[in-house]
């Protein structure tokens, strides 16, 4: 048993079972899958996951089974531990691929390569190893069909920065049948958007998040942007000059554009209808609690993975005239719907008006309880705080008002096209993240 197995079965047997997954997430690639299976078989009888339990039990008694693999690699996409799906997969793919030989010259039972294939391109896309999953389609392309199997190159092309290559195959594509339309249709827009857009290298974050979201980044952090964050911040707690800042910076992005919105369409939650009421008090606009489907609106959201989520599906179809903003976007955890403009990407927020950590000058901890005044006072607040941003480090590319107006004045006719698709992978642009 190697070290990373042992720390694995020592942390279930103590407890921990997030912790023994956690060690199996960073050493799945290292280790063979029939080894894992019998600790992976435990873990999903503890999370009720019935179906990778027996996946993985069947793994142990069939190791080298290419049946098996497939099934444990097929059980832990859908349970969603792809890093434990991508090794099992590519030994089965190998297996697959191999003559077929069994007891007295019978084929022993396998997995067709071409259904191994795509679910390992899919558990690559969802551990976002884009690379990986254009090199493996792109080497086993005779195996391959239309749809959805060259889609799936053209959509991780992209996502690994080569818009060229997803492009190219994407104009050889025959048309799409009627379940396989709106992906195609998703692709036109990225690229329709990447045209404008033109990111020109891995740090243009700006242009990234657009081309693959649609959305308007009008914020970069400055916050160790060459030390491994590249304009995304992991934590931050905020304060309400960055809401205001964020405003500010809505109103010159909306102006440039010449998009009016008629009102602000407040979401019910405290954060984003105080957020929300400061926005209409700025744009200098009448406010409506949200309606699905009403035109014209700006709708306000602080985090929209603190909204009720039943009501951010309705935004997925955009009204005309509808914009969507967000302060806070989490880019490890992206919403359901991606926003219109958004403030800034982060991966763990506090809020303003939350509870906030502080430490003496002693160095005790001496937390900051939260504000609990009401939406409207801590709409007043905003309104009322100094908008100039925090100046960051000194090695951070400048980013003025009219670096982010131009840009918005550019990508202006493919802006509010297409419906809202939660875009899960981060893109080409790498930043550090909480394990």
């Amino acid at each position: 048993m190697t070290t990373e197995l042992a720390k694995a079965w020592e942390l279930f047997d103590s407890g921990d079972p997030q912790g023994a997954m956690r060690t199996l997430r960073f050493a799945a690639d290292a280790l063979p899958s029939a080894e894992i299976a019998p600790l992976v078989e435990k873990l999903a009888q503890g999370a009720g996951f019935a179906d990778l339990a027996a996946a993985s039990a069947a793994l142990t008694a069939d190791p080298a089974g290419a049946g098996a693999l497939y099934e444990f690699g097929y059980a832990c996409i859908g349970r969603g531990v792809s890093h434990l799906a991508v090794p099992a997969l590519r030994e089965a793919l190998r297996l697959a691929l191999a003559p077929r030989r069994g007891l007295l010259g019978r084929a022993r039972r396998t997995p067709a390569p071409r259904q191994v294939l795509l679910e390992l391109a899919v558990a690559l896309e969802d551990e976002q190893r884009h690379a990986e999953a254009v090199g493996l389609l792109q080497e086993h392309d005779g195996l391959t069909e239309d749809w959805p199997d060259r889609y799936l190159l053209v959509h991780n092309a992209p996502m690994d920065g080569q818009v060229d290559l997803g492009r190219q195959v994407f104009g050889a594509l025959g048309d799409p049948d009627e379940t396989w339309r709106p992906a195609a249709e998703r692709i036109r827009h990225l690229l329709a958007r990447a045209t404008v857009a033109t990111p020109v290298d891995r740090q243009d974050l700006r242009g990234w998040h657009y081309t693959l979201t649609g959305g308007l980044l009008t914020t970069v952090s400055p916050a160790g942007f060459h030390q491994g964050m590249t304009g995304r911040w992991a934590y931050l707690q905020d304060d309400f000059g960055a809401c205001r800042h964020g405003l500010e910076r809505l109103r010159a992005v909306l102006a440039a554009m010449d998009r009016k919105p008629a009102s602000v369409a407040l979401l019910p939650d405290r954060g984003s209808r105080a957020l929300g009421l400061a926005a209409a008090r700025i744009l200098g606009l009448p406010t409506a609690p949200y309606r699905p489907g009403t035109a014209d609106t700006l709708v306000v959201a602080y985090d929209l993975n603190e909204c009720d989520q039943e009501l951010v599906a309705q935004l997925h179809d955009r009204a005309p005239g509808e914009v969507l903003y967000e302060h806070a976007t989490c880019w490890t955890d992206p919403p359901a719907v991606p926003a219109d403009v958004s403030t800034l990407l982060v991966q763990t927020v506090i809020a303003p008006w939350a509870s906030r950590m502080r430490f003496t000058e002693d160095g005790e901890r001496d937390d900051i309880p939260a504000d609990e005044r009401s939406a409207e006072e801590l709409a007043d607040a905003i309104c009322a705080a100094d908008p100039e941003p925090d100046a960051g480090d000194d090695d951070a590319p400048a980013d003025p008002d009219e670096l982010l107006v131009a840009f918005a004045v550019r990508v202006n006719a493919t802006w509010l096209t297409g419906a809202r698709d939660r875009v899960r992978s981060s893109g080409p642009v790498p930043s550090s993240r909480f394990a």
